[in-house]
């Protein structure tokens, strides 16, 4: 499947926005993404093994949170990366 990777995850995949991944649900394609990238995985999931606050996936357009969603052949996933920081007053 097409993997958009957002710009903050780019250095994971030497400047590539688009890369290609498999596996049967999001999980499974976060894990292959992490063999070829290794640590890119650890940027989406925390250590208690959900995702990310910052983070969101997109299948085919729809918002997956599941890490055990099933994922058809040929779909495309978008990671998002929200931006945060800053000061509040």
């Amino acid at each position: 499947m097409k993997v958009f990777v957002p710009t903050p995850l780019a250095s994971y995949t030497k400047n590539r926005r688009e890369v290609q991944a498999s596996g049967a649900t999001l999980g499974e394609t976060l894990a292959d993404l992490d063999r070829q990238f290794p640590g890119m995985r650890f940027r989406m999931i925390n250590e208690q093994g959900g995702v990310r606050e910052h983070i969101r996936f997109f299948v085919d357009c729809e918002l997956v949170n599941d890490l055990g969603a099933p994922i058809r052949e040929g779909a495309d996933l978008q990671i998002i990366c929200a931006i945060s920081g800053g000061v509040c007053d």
